[in-house]
């Protein structure tokens, strides 16, 4: 696994070296929440990643230990992406950016909905979410 250099030892940059352009924490997102698995699928979302960016971060992310592929069980054409146990453990930063997002922004019902359960239980829907993701990928 090949790592992205990084710019300094502060662990911030470090992170978004990986993970901090316009696109990658998207796709982190898609495997995680969406349950979208495949190139296709990506492309799909309603943010309408151009293919070449798509598969420089896919690239990255993989290159990175974030996410990994596996053959598709009804397609020798397809590929499944997943998230790895690095790609689970940035759970709860996400929950943390959705959180800070419902606070200034108009958000889905979807996703309201989501968050309103995740406040019931902060630490019991991370922990099940964490179980869900895991399971994936075994």
């Amino acid at each position: 696994m090949s790592t992205t250099k990084k710019r300094s030892e502060c662990p911030i940059s470090s992170s978004l070296d990986i993970w901090g352009d316009k696109w990658s924490l998207l796709i982190v997102r898609d495997l995680m929440f969406s349950k979208q698995c495949t190139y296709g699928d990506f492309l799909k979302s309603e943010e309408k990643i151009a293919t070449n960016i798509l598969a420089s971060r896919l690239q990255m992310l993989e290159d990175n230990g974030v996410i990994t592929k596996q053959e598709h069980p009804e397609s020798k054409a397809k590929v499944l992406y997943k998230l790895t146990q690095k790609g689970i453990d940035l759970l709860p930063m996400m929950i943390e950016i959705n959180l800070w997002a419902d606070k200034y922004f108009t958000l889905p019902p979807d996703r309201k909905e989501m968050l309103n359960e995740l406040r019931k239980d902060k630490e019991g829907f991370i922990k099940q979410k964490r179980e869900e993701l895991a399971a994936s990928i075994s």
